[in-house]
């Protein structure tokens, strides 16, 4: 019984914290200090749009690094059916997501468990990642595939947008 009423006071607050960053003003403050009262490991310098579902039920699953944007109504989901997702191997992170440093995740974009998405890369609007994505890569689609190399990363840095397409080249496997 006194489990039961722990898991449900946990439940609860989670979900209070989850619905008041989803729309209170702060992005890289007040959003930021709801979503690691939740429970989840976020870096310095990040920034949460309007509108994030960022994992209901298992926040702590999730790991934002250093300089990581997430725009609105971005998703990142970290467990399917009340279940999380395990790690594959013994001593491995209890995390379904983790995004490295220097991050830029477009508007819209859904994020499945069991991801890594490497330091500097980039994800287009709308996209859906279903695997990992490499250090330094612009990937768009659904699913999301790589289609450049990114010359310096979106975020974290000084430059502008039209630089940051000036540098990127074409993605080869």
């Amino acid at each position: 019984m006194v489990k039961r009423f722990k898991r449900y006071v946990r439940g609860t607050r989670n979900r209070i914290f989850q619905h008041l960053a989803r729309f209170m003003p702060g992005a890289s403050r007040f959003r930021v200090w709801c979503h690691r009262m939740r429970g989840m490991k976020i870096g310095k310098g990040v920034w949460l749009g309007y509108d994030l579902i960022l994992e209901t039920e298992y926040p702590e699953r999730i790991s934002l690094g250093n300089n990581v944007e997430i725009n609105m109504r971005a998703t990142l989901i970290g467990h399917f059916r009340g279940v999380p997702v395990e790690p594959k191997g013994p001593g491995e992170e209890k995390i379904s997501i983790k995004v490295e440093d220097d991050v830029f995740i477009g508007p819209g974009v859904i994020i499945l468990p069991n991801v890594i998405i490497g330091r500097g890369a980039a994800i287009a609007a709308g996209s859906v990642v279903t695997r990992n994505i490499p250090p330094m890569t612009l990937v768009q689609g659904n699913p999301a595939a790589p289609i450049a190399r990114c010359g310096v990363p979106l975020v974290g840095s000084t430059i502008s947008y039209k630089e940051f397409l000036k540098k990127l080249k074409p993605y080869k496997p």
